[in-house]
């Protein structure tokens, strides 16, 4: 969500309220709220990031583990992780785990052995962020064999390496991101008009690979996430 006078992130519960309501009128779609809170600052902030909750969208953004972005430190203490699996699983909203190094995936296995998530766990591979683990293919081989038996994976690539990171994914069975949070070129030198376009790239790109598209409902099922949500 954005400030709609400064264009800034926003975690106000408004703004998220007003945009899944929105949503929920056009579409049957998954909602997934992110709540990284990467940029907020204050002593509530754990109160702060875990608001969007209380929407129950069908799933949420679960940062496991900190990482340099660049300039920045993106900070989420062993604290934190737990006790967003514990509010994520008391609301009913599905974690989306998301990894941005080996040792990430680790520790939530750890939290996944602890019974702390609903099978089948839902890991977010986050390739080439910031100083995390690079957009190599060798890398993302790793990442992969490192997850725990029955997870189900998306990968995502930053930049000009989308394309790469997405393909091999596709080619493993496994799910993909793309959008603008990632990537702002369609094609080199090409700027995207909009989310719509990545999808439709992605679309295409899947069916090369002879991958079936998800509907909702398939989603839902392939997550363990309730067909009535």
């Amino acid at each position: 969500a954005r400030d709609p006078q400064t264009g800034q992130p926003s975690s106000d519960l408004h703004l998220y309220r007003e945009i899944q309501d929105y949503i929920k009128a056009n579409s049957d779609m998954l909602i997934n709220l992110t709540t990284s809170g990467f940029h907020l600052s204050g002593e509530d902030v754990v109160e702060r990031r875990l608001a969007p909750l209380e929407l129950q969208p069908e799933l949420c953004s679960l940062d496991i583990g900190s990482v340099n972005f660049k300039e920045r430190a993106f900070i989420n203490p062993p604290t934190w992780g737990r006790e967003a699996a514990v509010a994520m699983r008391t609301y009913g909203v599905k974690p989306e785990i998301e990894v941005f190094e080996v040792g990430h995936i680790a520790q939530a296995s750890a939290m996944v052995e602890e019974g702390m998530f609903e099978p089948p766990p839902y890991f977010q591979l986050c390739m080439g962020v910031g100083w995390g683990i690079p957009a190599e293919i060798e890398h993302l081989e790793y990442m992969h064999r490192q997850l725990p038996p029955g997870a189900v994976w998306s990968v995502l690539g930053v930049g000009k390496q989308q394309l790469p990171m997405i393909e091999w994914g596709l080619a493993h069975d496994g799910h993909i991101r793309v959008g603008f949070e990632d990537n702002l070129y369609l094609h080199r030198g090409e700027l995207a008009e909009s989310n719509a376009a990545f999808v439709e790239m992605a679309v295409e790109l899947a069916t090369k690979f002879d991958r079936n598209i998800a509907t909702p409902n398939d989603a839902k099922r392939i997550l363990g996430i309730d067909p009535s949500s």
